[in-house]
């Protein structure tokens, strides 16, 4: 039934770069009135109310109950309080339902303590707001199937990101199976969880741009992050019908001059793509804030 096709929506394809142009971290997988959200970068609830204006009926603001956390890196939960918070505040009448790595339950632990003075306020005062929807439910999540429901089943698979834990996830509907990289070096899981899927969304670095930068950013970069070509060898061997990147790494410094800032990222994008492509012959996007698959 087309009301309860998948959608993906990229609420935030950005990185830890404050670029006005692409939010923090965020997508969403949207089954008819019902999201499914991976990580909660800044600005996660404006950008879901802003999807839901633009007609996807699954992120209206109250409606946010259900999200995953890839790993626990600021760029990717800057926006945890505001999940927590703004809906309930707009009428959320159920738990926050969060599954995530270990950490997750302190973080959501410390959150809910330093904002007592307005929890206080808001269920004590003059609102007298609801006192479940402010509640989080906090699963420490381990691989495997971590969640299920009558519409989605999700699995979190281990990658790898540096000393932390760090999950992707792959996502199973009744007409779609969509996999979400979360922040990686190329893992050989990623390409057993993404074969032949629908919709792989992965991290991507510019590879000839790191080569210009100083080698201790080098060697990060390249330890934690994917690169364009290799990304392009892991779509080789996944052959997901369509890949599109996200938290794409530019290694451009944002200079306080006259240079044009958005030609020279729009530069990088296309040369990103270009590297892809010329390792990959499916079907490739680069993805950008509000894009729905």
């Amino acid at each position: 039934m087309k009301e309860m096709e998948t959608k993906l929506v990229l609420l935030g394809t950005g990185t830890p770069n404050a670029c006005p142009d692409a939010s923090g971290p965020s997508v969403a997988v949207v089954v008819g009135d019902r999201s499914y959200l991976v990580d909660f970068g800044p600005g996660v609830v404006r950008q879901a109310a802003k999807a839901y204006r633009a007609g996807i009926d699954g992120l209206a603001v109250k409606g946010l109950c259900r999200a995953f956390c890839t790993h626990l890196h600021s760029d990717h939960t800057a926006g945890y309080p505001d999940l927590i918070f703004t809906p309930w505040v707009l009428e959320r009448e159920e738990p926050l339902q969060v599954y995530g790595p270990k950490g997750i339950r302190s973080m959501t632990d410390h959150i809910m303590a330093a904002y007592q003075v307005d929890i206080d306020f808001r269920t004590n005062g003059f609102e007298k707001a609801n006192q479940v929807g402010r509640e989080v439910e906090v699963t420490e999540i381990q691989p495997g199937v971590i969640y299920t429901d009558d519409r989605v089943k999700v699995e979190a698979f281990p990658v790898s990101h540096g000393t932390l834990e760090c999950y992707g996830f792959r996502f199973t509907t009744a007409d779609r199976v969509i996999v979400i990289s979360g922040d990686t070096a190329p893992v050989p899981i990623m390409e057993q969880m993404a074969k032949d899927c629908d919709i792989l969304l992965h991290e991507v670095f510019y590879t000839k741009g790191l080569a210009q930068r100083e080698p201790k950013w080098q060697k990060y970069h390249s330890t934690v992050h994917t690169s364009s070509v290799d990304l392009a060898r892991i779509a080789s061997q996944a052959r997901p019908k369509l890949l599109v990147t996200y938290h794409r790494i530019y290694h451009t410094e944002v200079q306080t001059n006259k240079i044009d800032i958005a030609a020279l990222l729009k530069q990088r994008e296309d040369a990103i793509y270009e590297e892809i492509c010329s390792g990959y012959d499916g079907k490739v996007v680069m993805g950008h804030d509000m894009d729905v698959f």
